[in-house]
């Protein structure tokens, strides 16, 4: 999904071809033999969520989203190598100590949020846009145990996103693709 936001907001059109991973689709195993999701094939082939993000956003930047400190590429990489992980093993293990250790990370995000509504200041970077998926991923495995968590600053910013019209449009749902399919258009027209 965050390389969804990435190319949403370039306002690159791109063909989308939506992928099981349990019934991935050969054309998925030619273009990048790792096989997971995202894939984007331009000039090459680029298989890495935040890749996908720094390439659009190099052909097109029109939110600078690009424009942020250098603490934020450090964030994002903290939020890839730590939180992720700690995420995927408390989704699908239910792992109480990695929730806990997800959970000091999203208390840092509640604090860098106090006192503006984005991880660095007024308007929104790479680094939110880049780790606010994951942390709705992260509330939505125990919704009522997020919510009474003290993170009034992190809640606010995730509901924020979760309201906004750009989330219902990465959130579209797609039908399986199999070759031969009439072309899906990513980003959809308004």
């Amino acid at each position: 999904m965050r390389a969804r936001l990435a190319v949403a907001s370039a306002g690159i059109a791109t063909e989308l071809r939506e992928i099981l991973l349990r019934d991935k689709a050969p054309e998925l195993i030619m273009a990048s033999p790792k096989a997971t999701v995202p894939v984007l094939v331009a000039d090459k082939v680029i298989d890495e969520s935040l890749d996908i993000m720094i390439w659009a956003l190099g052909q097109n930047d029109p939110e600078q989203w690009l424009d942020m400190p250098a603490e934020g590429h450090a964030l994002i990489e903290k939020s890839d190598t730590q939180f992720k992980p700690a995420l995927d093993a408390y989704k699908y293990k239910r792992s109480e100590d990695d929730r806990a250790l997800a959970a000091t990370f999203l208390t840092d995000l509640d604090h860098r949020l106090e006192n503006q509504p984005y991880l660095f200041g007024q308007t929104a970077t790479l680094a939110d846009m880049a780790i606010l998926t994951f942390v709705r991923q992260f509330a939505f495995v125990d919704k009522p145990w997020f919510d009474a968590q003290p993170w009034p600053h992190l809640s606010e910013w995730l509901e924020v996103f979760i309201a906004s019209s750009r989330f219902t449009n990465i959130m579209q749902k797609y039908p399986k693709w199999q070759a031969g399919d009439p072309v899906t258009l990513f980003p959809p027209k308004s």
